[in-house]
């Protein structure tokens, strides 16, 4: 992930330096660490992560740390920035709206899949999406894409596009902190799946787009080397021209077995085949 991506995504969460979160939902999660094998609260912060350096952590945030999850001066837990290794963090300070950390050691976990999968989207509504989005970070996706379709019953002018995005990133967070994963999948604001074709990455070893009745298995596919871009239709489908748009394009249609599956269900099915086959559910 480039410094630039970052950077947005800090400043699109709404985080300071050495402010973990001050109006962003409460995320924080407590996952089993195989390092340790304790339970460690997880926390994502922005900014560089430098040992003995100090975090503020502010609002619901903060109060869900004392209030919800009991803890004291002198706990511990880690924090990562989507970039790089987490660290030990020890609770310096706390009052009911605000929150100290000082920074510890790095704690590198072998989180990250060595398959590269960028999921491509069709935009479905509300919860639906959500789950998407939380379930594509749990699978280890690196990018998310979400796109506009003939079928897609989601319309969004540029404003609310760029909330949903918005919207979209907090929840991939949320699923970093809770599946122990360091680095927080892009998710890019949604465009039509038109322009998206004019512009889609070059460099992917395999295109795949799922599509009922397809006669090659998504399992069967040429095996991918490291990067893969998967195409996923809203809960309308694709229409046939968007089939054809995306043979065009490169990609090739596959399926996923003999039933029709819900829109969530698809992309959650067909990552956890990509991660089981070449990935690290192997």
């Amino acid at each position: 992930m480039d410094g630039s991506a970052s950077s947005g995504r800090a400043s699109q969460l709404g985080l300071g330096r050495r402010t973990a979160c001050s109006s962003s939902p409460v995320a924080l999660s407590t996952v089993k660490r195989h390092d340790f094998g304790t339970m460690k609260t997880r926390l994502f912060v922005s900014g560089q992560l430098i040992n003995d350096a100090e975090l503020l952590v502010e609002g619901d945030r903060a109060r869900y740390l004392g209030r919800v999850l009991r803890l004291r001066v002198g706990d511990e837990i880690r924090v990562f920035n989507g970039e790089g290794p987490e660290r030990s963090a020890n609770i310096e300070t706390m009052t009911k709206t605000t929150a100290t950390l000082r920074v510890g050691n790095a704690t590198e976990a072998a989180t990250e899949s060595p398959l590269k999968i960028h999921l491509v989207q069709g935009v479905s509504r509300g919860e639906r999406m959500d789950y998407v989005v939380q379930k594509a970070t749990e699978l280890g996706v690196k990018r998310i894409t979400p796109v506009l379709t003939e079928y897609g019953v989601v319309k969004l002018d540029e404003k609310r596009a760029a909330r949903r995005r918005d919207h979209w990133e907090h929840i991939a967070v949320s699923a970093c902190e809770q599946s122990g994963r360091t680095r927080v999948p892009l998710v890019d604001t949604p465009l039509p799946l038109r322009n998206w074709f004019g512009q889609k990455p070059a460099e992917v070893d395999a295109e795949v787009i799922l599509k009922p009745g397809a006669t090659i298995a998504l399992a069967g596919i040429t095996a991918p080397t490291t990067k893969i871009c998967l195409l996923i239709g809203p809960e309308g489908g694709f229409s046939e021209s968007e089939y054809e748009d995306a043979e065009l394009a490169g990609f090739t249609a596959v399926s996923l077995g003999p039933r029709v599956l819900r829109t969530e269900t698809a992309a959650a099915a067909a990552l956890s085949v990509l991660q089981s086959r070449w990935g690290d559910l192997a």
